[in-house]
């Protein structure tokens, strides 16, 4: 993999990841120009994940690092019998419900991964999929009206937004975009559904490379690694995911969703296109 390469992909990467259009279903497509095989670059792909989760912990730290306090005040809460007090407390029911969200997901990524995986080589269905990702992106963008933040969530609203999310294995359906979809067709504030979005992709994108580990080590012990080329990859994944972070505050706070929407529908027609003509 050279210089020019790796940069490409991390920069497709960290935009990918948080823009609503899907960061799988753009490598994967990607990869097959390149002639690039998955497998062989499973090592590239975990660190890249771990780049995007850079990103994140960027952005959002001071929300993180409010979690982490809350997490000890809730373990001394249980311990002196105060219980959860969720209503009581905004940033622990936030904890709580990215815990309950993270569920579903999980589930989905381990029962249908292997499935999903294997049509990371399906041009035609990565087509169909993002038509569908365009279709939830421009009816949510139409339809919602929310104004509910963390302290009218409940359970239910979080259930569906991990489903959403885990729909999201599926290479060229977005993972940002079906969990703002998600939260926005289950009545969440504009904003806070972004900021939530991007909050629960913490255990997910961490969960996804922690599942590639052992097959990337595995690789790395049998070939050699391309280090230079990788840390460019790197490190371009986590600006341009730190710009795609703040773009999609401003987008969804606007509606504009609607011409992301467009952008995987044109994706979709010249993909689906492709492979009609060529078979693949």
């Amino acid at each position: 993999m050279t210089y020019i390469e790796s940069i490409i992909l991390g920069l497709v990467q960290g935009l990918t990841e948080f823009l609503p259009v899907s960061s799988s279903g753009h490598l994967a497509i990607l990869q097959h120009f390149f002639g690039i095989e998955g497998d062989k670059v499973l090592v590239f792909t975990v660190l890249l994940h771990i780049g995007t989760l850079v990103s994140v912990f960027i952005m959002y730290w001071k929300d993180i690092w409010e979690l982490i306090k809350e997490l000890f005040l809730t373990i001394k809460d249980l311990c002196t019998g105060k219980g959860l007090r969720l209503d009581e407390r905004p940033v622990r029911k936030l904890g709580i419900m990215i815990i309950w969200t993270t569920v579903p997901t999980t589930v989905m990524g381990l029962t249908m991964n292997k499935f999903f995986e294997s049509l990371n080589s399906n041009i035609l269905a990565i087509g169909i999929a993002w038509i569908f990702t365009g279709t939830i992106l421009y009816l949510a963008e139409r339809l919602n009206k929310g104004k509910n933040n963390i302290e009218k969530m409940n359970f239910r609203n979080g259930f569906f937004i991990g489903v959403m999310q885990g729909i999201a294995i599926c290479p060229g359906v977005s993972r940002s975009g079906s969990t703002m979809v998600g939260g926005l067709l289950t009545g969440l504030d504009r904003e806070f559904a972004v900021r939530y979005a991007f909050l629960i992709s913490i255990p997910t994108i961490l969960g996804a490379a922690v599942l590639e580990i052992p097959d990337a080590v595995h690789q790395a012990n049998t070939g050699a690694l391309a280090v230079g080329p990788m840390i460019a990859g790197i490190i371009v994944a986590v600006i341009s995911g730190i710009l795609a972070i703040k773009a999609m505050i401003k987008v969804v706070v606007a509606q504009k969703l609607k011409y992301f929407s467009y952008y995987v529908w044109l994706l979709a027609a010249g993909v689906i296109g492709y492979s009609l003509i060529t078979g693949k």
